[in-house]
């Protein structure tokens, strides 16, 4: 009995014991309550994180010429098909294969056939003509030949000045002649063969200038001009320099893009047509600031810019115009010229965010540029 007594009694003494420490509230200090009072003790005073060190630049200024790449083939300035313009026996053929020609040399003769002859007789018929219109002009005068004849006079001589004509252009005919300087590509007859009219003889080419085709896109069109600049690649790997010439107004129905000519000198003949070639114009020169593309970042509204720090130390964000895309650096514009750009830890700020910006040197400037000296002049 005493011995049960003494349990009861020692269970009412760890309650009173156990409720008196609950009450104090002290048990909160063993676990997360401390680690908040470190917390709160390891802030600063007025609350606020410590600003996000940046490094900023303001980068030089360089007027910039864009480059539009676009694939092509090399294409003669002029191309024609020689046709005989009458029939009859290859009489005498003078050029060959690869030949350089001049305008007016000639291609192609054929037999005569008598032509030479007819315009012989028409020249003879036509002088004839003429004096009897002279001697019938004599005496229409005097009164001893009636007008009516002297009509008749007259008309003859036109009929036998037209014969002559006719007579000439059938001979001339016989004839075909280089319309402009070039070389004979291609010869499809042979000497004494006997040809229809209207057959194909020899093709010429005119290749100086050559001419490098391309097409450029709907989004180019309006930065390519007639006079720009332009280096051509060829698949040999020669590159050679030349100029616009020519730019389509209208877009092909297939592919939506615009033909463009370049023209290049060849006076050796060196650049075949139909070789295959790659066309870097170089547009009119802009205004651009050059930043590596690690610069380059999003607004929170997914706009394309740089990040920037203002008078105030704080991050602003400018959308930008791209200009070119180069393997060492973005040509931008659109950027004011006293903006100190961020170019390391533009990822870790936001707009509005107070920072501490750091100056970059230009040493460092040029390494992310990925630049040569005289680009940054």
């Amino acid at each position: 009995m005493p011995k049960l007594r003494f349990h009861k009694i020692a269970a009412v003494a760890v309650l009173v014991v156990t409720a008196a420490w609950i009450a104090t509230g002290e048990f909160a200090s063993v676990g997360s309550a401390n680690e908040e009072a470190q917390t709160i003790a390891e802030r600063p005073e007025n609350g606020r994180t410590e600003a996000q060190v940046v490094i900023v630049a303001k980068p030089p200024r360089i007027d910039h010429s864009r480059t539009i790449r676009v694939s092509g083939l090399t294409s003669a300035d002029k191309r024609t098909a020689l046709a005989a313009r009458s029939g009859g026996i290859i009489d005498d053929l003078p050029v060959t294969k690869g030949q350089h020609v001049k305008a007016g040399d000639l291609i192609l003769r054929l037999e005569s056939e008598g032509k030479e002859a007819a315009v012989e007789t028409a020249r003879q018929v036509l002088a004839q003509r003429e004096a009897e219109t002279e001697a019938a002009n004599r005496l229409t005068k005097t009164g001893n030949l009636a007008r009516l004849q002297l009509d008749s006079a007259r008309s003859a001589l036109a009929t036998a000045r037209s014969q002559l004509e006719l007579a000439e252009a059938e001979l001339a005919r016989i004839t075909v002649r280089a319309p402009f300087d070039g070389v004979i590509d291609k010869v499809d007859v042979e000497l004494g063969a006997a040809i229809m009219q209207g057959a194909e003889v020899a093709t010429l080419l005119k290749l100086d200038p050559m001419i490098a085709v391309g097409e450029v896109s709907e989004t180019d069109l309006g930065t390519v001009n007639t006079g720009d600049e332009a280096d051509v690649r060829l698949v040999s790997g020669k590159t050679v320099s030349g100029k616009v010439r020519f730019v389509s107004r209208e877009a092909s129905e297939t592919t939506r893009t615009f033909r463009i000519e370049v023209a290049i000198p060849n006076a050796d003949g060196a650049i075949p047509a139909g070789m295959t070639a790659e066309i870097d114009i170089r547009a009119e020169p802009l205004e651009a600031v050059a930043l590596p593309r690690s610069v380059v970042t999003l607004s929170e509204d997914g706009e394309l810019g740089v990040r920037a720090v203002d008078s105030d130390k704080k991050v602003v964000f400018y959308p930008i115009d791209l200009i070119d895309d180069t393997p060492r650096a973005l040509y931008l514009a659109g950027i004011p010229a006293d903006a100190q750009i961020i170019v390391s830890g533009q990822d870790l700020v936001t707009e509005g965010d107070v920072v501490k910006p750091q100056q970059a040197d230009e040493k460092m400037i040029r390494e992310l540029a990925g630049m040569l000296a005289s680009e940054m002049n």
